[in-house]
């Protein structure tokens, strides 16, 4: 009997998912006080304003591993756009018509490639810049008002894109959430969501 359901990600693509997902959101917390004044209030999350700058360090180093594996486990199935990925884009993913766009989207969409690639590139900036924001005195002062800079785009950036991100993962297509989660997907949601890749997997129609 075939099975209604169909692995998405590995164990090691959740588990790395979800460590990013961790250790971005403590960045988040114990960063937003050395972003501003006005959030001084989020050091208190973790005993005081010391407390969450050495949380903050350590947990850029692990994002920064983290996700730099993630982004490699997947590289090559984000990075590559073909003309199915510029047809999505042309339609705007089908989320301006209530019409069915029947687009050929692979295990990712243009969207998530977009996405992965940014994040790809905003860890990279920030470890970089984070290392010259970490010990100051050892650059030039120049470098380091440069890096602030970069720093803080980065940030706000990322945030940007992981709030869409998180929209479109749960409330926005329901049942994505759950191929995070336990890993698998109901042959249906794949069929309507990610054609293309579920005839690769399943061999339909080949």
């Amino acid at each position: 009997m075939i099975s209604r359901y169909i692995e998405r990600f590995s164990t090691r693509e959740r588990v790395l998912h979800w460590f990013v997902t961790v250790t971005f959101f403590t960045l988040l917390l114990s960063g937003l006080g050395l972003y501003s004044r006005l959030f001084t209030g989020y050091f208190n999350l973790f005993g005081n304003g010391i407390n969450a700058i050495l949380v903050h360090k350590i947990a850029g180093v692990l994002f920064f591993v983290s996700s730099v594996l993630l982004f490699l486990d997947n590289r090559t199935r984000v990075t590559e756009f073909d003309e199915d990925d510029r047809e999505w884009f042309r339609q705007g993913g089908g989320y301006l018509t209530r019409e069915d766009s029947n687009l050929a989207v692979g295990k990712f969409n243009a969207g998530q490639k977009m996405f992965a690639v940014f994040i790809g590139l905003a860890t990279l900036i920030l470890g970089i810049t984070g290392m010259f924001i970490w010990a100051p005195a050892l650059f030039p002062r120049w470098i380091v008002q440069l890096s602030l800079m970069l720093h803080g785009l980065m940030f706000v950036g990322s945030i940007m894109f992981v709030v869409v991100h998180v929209y479109l993962a749960t409330i926005g297509n329901p049942g994505t959430l759950e191929a995070m989660l336990w890993g698998r997907v109901s042959r249906a949601w794949a069929k309507h969501h990610h054609p293309k890749w579920y005839k690769e997997v399943t061999r339909e129609n080949q």
